[in-house]
């Protein structure tokens, strides 16, 4: 009984946070791309002086492709950085604000707050998992036929790793 109970509210609490874990986790997906970004002006000085490959990673553009340097002047795909001042205007894809912010709880490492949060998550979840035996009689056509289709969800999972 304990297990039934735990599982209900356990599985209601964590509803509403499955939900934004799977937008996030959709949108994840989609990072190389840019599905769901806007293009957004940036102005920003950085140091002066750079060359095309210290400037990429200064302005977190990857592949950084400079089109002319007339020495006053760097300009590149998205826009131009004078070496002398240090300034760089260019255009960036950027999800929303919003999105950005389910998307960063997902991604959260160790050295993140949000890392307990993910914690507290992933530990609900595996209990949320294993309770889910608890919830059927073992010996009942259920619980018989609630195995066959854990071991098609495992079997599912090493194909899709191996493949």
């Amino acid at each position: 009984m304990t297990f039934r109970i735990l599982h209900r509210y356990l599985g209601f609490f964590l509803a509403g946070i499955m939900m934004i874990y799977a937008v996030s986790g959709i949108t994840l997906i989609f990072r190389n791309t840019d599905t769901f970004k806007q293009e957004v002006q940036k102005e920003i000085t950085v140091e002066a002086g750079l060359t095309e490959e210290t400037l990429g990673r200064a302005l977190r553009i990857r592949n950084l492709n400079v089109i002319d340097n007339d020495g006053t002047m760097l300009v590149f795909e998205q826009g131009a950085y004078n070496p002398e001042t240090g300034e760089a205007k260019f255009t960036a894809k950027e999800l929303p604000v919003w999105l950005d912010k389910i998307t960063h709880l997902h991604k959260a490492t160790t050295n993140d707050p949000l890392y307990y949060f993910n914690m507290f998550f992933g530990a609900s979840l595996f209990f949320f998992a294993v309770s889910a035996f608890f919830m059927f009689v073992p010996k009942s056509p259920i619980f018989k036929k609630g195995l066959w289709f854990t071991l098609g969800g495992i079997l599912l999972a090493i194909i899709m790793l191996i493949v």
